[in-house]
């Protein structure tokens, strides 16, 4: 049996890849095919297949035939929410950075003055 901690650190790997988290972040707002997601992302429509056949094997998307179109959806809602916290917590962080920067703009004069 596999640890709790591990199948996260899986979890987290498969969704470690900008176009899975981009196609995430698009069907937040409800199922769309795929020449939508091409549109989007605007990339190599192999390279899509590729990045959406591991979301779909891990299952946390799901593919739907209607007549000649392919058409991708969440799951569930637990993805979107991890996407809104992750902004959430990206935000906190960078807003960090940016105090960082501005303390050390504003103390960079200080070490020039001979």
């Amino acid at each position: 049996m596999v640890p709790l901690y591990q199948a996260k650190a899986e979890f987290f790997r498969m969704l470690g890849h900008p176009v899975r988290i981009r196609v995430l972040e698009l069907l937040q707002d409800g199922p769309l095919a795929v020449r939508d997601l091409l549109t989007a992302i605007k990339i190599e429509p192999s390279n899509l297949s590729q990045q959406l056949a591991v979301l779909r094997r891990s299952g946390i998307v799901s593919a739907t035939r209607e007549g000649s179109t392919v058409v991708y959806e969440l799951v569930g809602g637990d993805v979107a929410e991890l996407l809104r916290a992750a902004r959430r917590i990206l935000t906190v962080m960078l807003a960090g950075q940016q105090d960082l920067l501005a303390q050390l703009n504003d103390a960079e004069p200080e070490r020039m003055t001979p």
